[in-house]
Formats: structure tokens, sequence, C-alpha cells
């Protein structure tokens, strides 16, 4: 899917963590440390760069940054930016259907009602009578 940069720079906004005291301006020897919170993430190829009512992405290339055009491709930089994404702690992990044989689903189907297959202590398998459970207080 086709993202253009200005979808990009709308969704890595609020994605990337932000900072005080990344910009700084030198004047002469001296350093500066603008006081503005900027949100800014990077990788090797692309950076992007947002603080206030401002957001840029660039696209490295050597030792230069050479802002990528509103309108172009930016679904390379999308993917290289974006933060990964974690299941909550405690979600429920995606589910597949298991194949069973075809004689096994046959056996299966055989069990009496009330029933189900067990394992006795020397490995054999046999039935044993299914347990039924009550509410509380009836």
């Amino acid at each position: 899917m086709s993202k253009s940069v200005q979808e990009v720079k709308n969704s890595l906004k609020f994605k990337a963590d932000e900072k005080d005291g990344l910009l700084t301006v030198r004047f002469g020897v001296k350093k500066f440390v603008i006081p503005h919170k900027a949100r800014m993430m990077s990788d090797g190829k692309f950076m992007f760069l947002s603080f206030g009512a401002s957001s840029e992405l660039y696209e490295v290339s050597g030792k230069t940054l050479k802002p990528m055009d509103k309108g172009a491709d930016g679904s390379a930089a999308y993917e290289a930016l974006k933060p990964a994404t974690k299941k909550p702690r405690g979600a429920k992990k995606d589910k597949s259907a298991v194949e069973l044989p075809a004689a096994l689903a046959e056996a299966l189907k055989s069990l009496p009602a009330g029933y189900r297959l067990g394992v006795g202590a020397d490995g054999t398998p046999k039935l044993v009578k299914t347990r039924t459970r009550r509410k509380k207080g009836a």
C-alpha cells in the first residue's frame, strides 16, 4: 500500500517520543539549546523531525539531509520508522485450526455420550466417565 509523505508525517507525529533539548544553535564557539520540545525518529535511511505545528520527513544521503517532497511515496520511510507494535500483556494468541487425521476423527465419534478418552497408569487408553459440574447452591 502506497503512502504519501504527508500521510507518513501525520502517522508518525504522535508515535515518536517527545524529547527536550534536541534543537541547538551554534553562534561562533558557543552552543545554545533551543527551549522547545521536539519529536524525532531515525534509522540509517530516513529521519522524522517534528516540533510545534511543523513536521518534516528527511532522506539521509551521506552526511546530508534531503527533505522529501510532499507528493512522493513515503511507504519505505514509514516501514523503516514505525515503532514495533507489541501485544498487550495477557492478550490471546491467534489460534489456528488443528487438523485431525480421518481415522482419529472417526474413532473419537464412536465414543459413547458422557464418556471421554483417558490414559491409564500403564499408558493404555480407556474410557472415563465425564464429570458433570453443578452450579453452587443448586
